[in-house]
Parts: structure tokens; C-alpha cells; sequence
């Protein structure tokens, strides 16, 4: 007898099977084969189809109840949509199983395609989402080489790390650290001269005596603190802050140039 491929199986034909006795798995598929025999003509035969694989293994799980039986009954086709609904209906002539009565009745014509379909879908949207998390590895690199560019560009003026063009600019932006300057660097801002932290040397005076300062500080008590600090060993000309609560090194380009944009005279 043949068999039909799961990946073959287009329609799979799902029936309930009640009988007036007790009755087996053989009793039904034996009547299945027996009492469709003929109907459909020797194309529709169903020994004939399996035998060919284009109709697989009558699959039939039995339960018994109180002197009666209830039966699943599963077949799978690679028949086209009419030869299976064919076959469906001709189980339905069915009248007896073995030795008693018997009522089958045709629950569904399941088309395995629409589970292929599922199954695509499903699969794509987590290949899909592989690859956009494979992203995020290509951005970090790209990160990661526009960062060591920026770094490079990183100069030394009077013992303090700076922009390239800090030397040469007559205007200088003082922040606190490595981190504001390189984020200032990203945003195109090339004249920043990088203090240190809020401790601030006494040598920044010597920027202070021939540049225009403008003092760009976080948005928090500590860059309140280093305002303090400039009051005392290197007084700007400008003052510009970061949002209330906000750092230079996390703001966004257009966040930089507004408060730039809006100093004010120390």
C-alpha cells in the first residue's frame, strides 16, 4: 500500500465516526474501503489512490462508551480540492460498521497548504528579526570607527586635551571631560578644550588671556561646581549649560548649538 508524504499531503479530511455498538479500528477502516468501493468510478478509487500515494494511511483512534463507540478518523490526500471533497462526502454513505450501525460525519477539510503557509510566515518573521538584530553589530562597528576617528583627531593645548582647531580658533569652549569633548567632535565642533573634571589646573588661566571662552557645563550640580571653579582660576567670557539634569556628553546635536546658541555673559 502506498504512502502519501507529509510534504506532499494537501487537504487532510477530518470525520467523527458514532456507532449503536462496540466496534474496532479494523471494523472501520474495512468499511471505509468496503462501502465506498465503486462509487467514484476506478479514479476515485481509494485502494487504487493509496496504492498510487496519492491518498495516505486512514489514520482512526476509537473510544468505547456505555455499549456504544466514538471514532476520529483522518485521511490525508494529494488530491485536487473537488476529487477530496469527493472522497469526504463519500464516507458519509457509510451506514454500518461490523456489526452495527454506524453515522459518520465530515468535520472539516483541512487544506495543510494554509499550515505551510503559517509555518512561512512564522519562520520568515524570525529570520527577519535575526537579521535586524545583526544590525545593531554593524552599527556598533560603524560606531566604533567613526569613534577611534574622532579620537585621533584629538590634540594636545597647553597640557590639556582639545580639538584640532582649539590652537588656531580665537574662540575656545571649555567642558568638563574626554567624553563632552569627543561628543562635541561628533557634532562637528572642533575649537572645545577638554578640563578635566571639577578640579580644574591652575594653567587654564593662559587660555583665558588671549581666547574668548565660553564655558559649556552640565546641567547639574556638578556643573555648577565647575562654574565656581572658573570663577576663581580661569574666568570665561560666556556661559552656556546643558539642560536641568542633562550632561554635555549626552545631548544631540540640536540640544549643543541652542544652548551654545543661548550663552550668556559671565
Amino acid at each position: 500500500m502506498g504512502k502519501i508524504s507529509q510534504s506532499s499531503t494537501k487537504y487532510l479530511i477530518r470525520a467523527e465516526l458514532e456507532s449503536s455498538g462496540i466496534i474496532e479500528k479494523p471494523d472501520i477502516v474495512g468499511a471505509i474501503f468496503g462501502q465506498t468501493e465503486g462509487l467514484l468510478g476506478d479514479e476515485l478509487d481509494l485502494r487504487e489512490l493509496q496504492e498510487k500515494g496519492r491518498v495516505g494511511r486512514i489514520d482512526v483512534k476509537v473510544e468505547d462508551e456505555e455499549g456504544s463507540s466514538r471514532a476520529e478518523i483522518e485521511i490525508p490526500t494529494s488530491l485536487d480540492s473537488t476529487e477530496t471533497a469527493l472522497l469526504a462526502a463519500s464516507l458519509e454513505t457509510i451506514e454500518r460498521v461490523g456489526p452495527t450501525g454506524a453515522d459518520i460525519r465530515v468535520e472539516e477539510i483541512d487544506d495543510r497548504r494554509n499550515t505551510k503557509r503559517d509555518y512561512i510566515v512564522k519562520r520568515a518573521k524570525q529570520l527577519l528579526s535575526e537579521m535586524q538584530e545583526e544590525k545593531p553589530e554593524k552599527n556598533s562597528i560603524t560606531r566604533e570607527v567613526k569613534e577611534e576617528v574622532r579620537t585621533s583627531e584629538i590634540t594636545a593645548y597647553k597640557g590639556f586635551s582639545a580639538g584640532p582647531s582649539a590652537e588656531q580658533s580665537e574662540e575656545i569652549i571649555f567642558v568638563e571631560g574626554k567624553a563632552d569633548l569627543l561628543n562635541l567632535l561628533k557634532n562637528g565642533i572642533k575649537n572645545t578644550v577638554a578640563l578635566g573634571g571639577t578640579s580644574i589646573p591652575e594653567n587654564a588661566q593662559e587660555i583665558t588671556e588671549d581666547k574668548t571662552i565660553t564655558a559649556f557645563l552640565d546641567g547639574d550640580r556638578g556643573g555648577d561646581l565647575i562654574l565656581r571653579e572658573l570663577e576663581e582660576k580661569a574666568e570665561p567670557d560666556y556661559i552656556a549649560r546643558a539642560p536641568e539634569h542633562k550632561e554635555v556628553e549626552e545631548l544631540g546635536k540640536e540640544q549643543i548649538y541652542r544652548a551654545l546658541r543661548d550663552k550668556e555673559p559671565f
